[in-house]
């Protein structure tokens, strides 16, 4: 085989393979999959969104990592909505006064997802970019069906408490109403076929023009005249000025193995930050998802969002302690805490959406790309005659000035966004990434230790029933037993036994390929929460 790539989405991971028999690269297959993934879930992400990508190059043996976060528009002020909070839900998402930051024009910052994938294929890609986004123009023209949870994602309950409902999401232009409603006022149903040419359209003429046509062109005009008529945030000036931030991602080490993960302000210092408290504990012999297991499994997460609600924020704005947070001394600090029982309030929530995707990809050479994306919960806007839905990253601040995550000109939100490659003896050995807002950083941890310390399939280790855990409360899947949940409470937990035993609320969404570094065989595994697709090239 060529190549493999795992997706919530199973046509667009197809796609992604198929370019691998064409002899695109791993970069190329994910860019291609990415651009997919929009058509089939356009209010999970798409190119009004944002994401990040952690790469390891087999040539050069090198880990890369690129952040395209959405940023605030120049015309946010730290305190603008400090007067309209009318309170918090879960997770801890503010709620504004007509739900400014959720819903509309004002809950958009800078689209950047085109900029950053046009950057990856410039640095690392091998085929035409122009041939990488005919998969997607193809289905948005000619069309998908309906899946399940498209159709929920328009007309099922608000998604959290005081949000509004889908059918308001989904109602609040003329343009997306245009798209998503059919003649009669109704959404288009389950195994109906939904065109979109507008969307079709616009990637076609960034198919051609690269990320300049989308950012400089025609395309940038239209959504600069229309966000500006409406009363966003992002300006003209704001579509051009931010670039793509490229590097290296945070490393550890785990157990011999080296941890590659996202930068601030992603959640990659949390996933580093848990995994430096779990090495001191034998996970192994505690035996997986006993009561002494998940009470130190959750008091770990406890502990790494404590320090996450202190300090973690965009580092252009404020100082965020990396290597304190990713460092082994911390990590005994806390064990030390855990150990004797002590309680460990987190101070605040830093909210973050569900609604997110991922994709993991490996080719024959050696290539490894973990590129989660996303479009937040979508804002519900689409520009008229453009297709294509914007983020609404707003929800994500924190309405009062004076916090690392308050709302600054430019400024990206935190995210618990982590693409993350797991590596033995210098060679990919675990790719792996999820959906599910701060419940990603939780569902790759997890699966990191059911591969490393369980010797755990690529299937098995995104299959076995999880828990999530940002602050007080833990939660915990149906498919773990009352008799775990009743003795965690006798020590001390706070501990909601979900109704879920899949998907993603709670637990986040999966998706990984483990390879073996010596033989280069390699297995995907595909959250079965999530109906995800695992396609292989040959």
């Amino acid at each position: 085989m060529r190549g493999m790539v795992v997706a919530p989405q199973p046509r667009a991971a197809e796609e992604g393979a198929r370019i691998l028999e064409q002899g695109g690269n791993a970069i190329d297959a994910a860019i291609a999959t990415a651009f997919t993934q929009a058509i089939f879930d356009p209010q999970m992400c798409g190119i009004g969104g944002w994401g990040m990508m952690t790469v390891y190059l087999a040539k050069t043996k090198e880990l890369k990592y690129l952040s395209f976060l959405s940023r605030a528009g120049s015309k946010v002020t730290p305190a603008m909505w400090e007067k309209d909070v009318e309170g918090q839900t879960l997770w801890g998402l503010y709620l504004i006064k007509d739900w400014w930051n959720i819903l509309g024009y004002t809950s958009i910052m800078t689209p950047e997802t085109v900029k950053g994938l046009y950057e990856a294929w410039q640095k690392y890609g091998t085929l035409k970019w122009k041939e990488l986004l005919q998969p997607a123009i193809r289905y948005a023209r000619e069309g998908v069906y309906v899946t399940p949870l498209m159709a929920l994602m328009w007309q099922g309950p608000p998604r959290l408490p005081g949000f509004p409902d889908p059918r308001t999401v989904m109602t609040v232009t003329p343009a997306t109403r245009k798209i998503y409603l059919k003649e009669d006022g109704n959404f288009y149903g389950v195994g109906e076929l939904l065109k979109n040419e507008d969307y079709a359209n616009t990637l076609e003429k960034i198919a051609e023009g690269g990320a300049d046509a989308f950012y400089r062109g025609e395309i940038a005009r239209i959504i600069a005249d229309d966000l500006e008529k409406n009363g966003a945030f992002v300006t003209a000036d704001d579509l051009t000025k931010y670039p793509v931030k490229s590097g290296s991602p945070i490393c550890i080490t785990y157990r011999g193995y080296q941890i590659a993960t996202a930068c601030p302000p992603a959640g990659g210092v949390v996933i580093a930050e848990i995994l430096n408290i779990l090495e001191g504990y034998d996970l192994k012999k505690l035996q997986l998802n006993s009561t002494e297991y998940l009470y130190v499994m959750a008091k770990a997460m406890q502990a790494a969002h404590f320090d996450k609600a202190e300090w973690l924020g965009d580092p252009d704005f404020v100082a965020v302690p990396v290597d304190k947070m990713t460092s082994k001394e911390r990590a005994a600090e806390w064990r030390k805490k855990i150990d004797a029982g002590e309680e460990i309030k987190v101070s605040q929530y830093m909210p973050e959406s569900k609604d997110t995707t991922h994709l993991s990809a490996f080719d024959e050479e050696g290539n490894a790309v973990s590129l989660t994306h996303s479009l937040g919960m979508a804002s519900g806007v689409i520009t008229p005659g453009l297709g294509f839905m914007y983020n609404n990253a707003m929800m994500a601040i924190t309405p009062f000035p004076g916090h690392a995550n308050s709302a600054e000109p430019g400024k990206a939100r935190t995210s618990g966004m982590s693409p993350t490659i797991v590596l033995k003896d210098g060679k990919p050995f675990f790719i792996v990434g999820a959906p599910g807002g701060y419940s990603i950083i939780s569902a790759i941890v997890q699966s990191i230790v059911n591969v490393v310390d369980h010797g755990m399939s690529a299937q098995e280790a995104v299959s076995v029933p999880r828990i999530h855990c940002e602050g007080d409360d833990v939660m915990v899947s149906a498919r773990i037993s009352s008799r775990v949940c009743d003795q965690l409470r006798e020590k001390g937990l706070e501990v909601t036994h979900s109704m879920v035993s899949w998907g993603m609320v709670p637990f986040g969404l999966a998706h990984g390929i483990k390879v073996d570094p010596a033989t280069g065989r390699f297995e995907g595994g595909a959250d079965p929460g999530g109906g995800g697709g695992i396609a292989s090239s040959n």
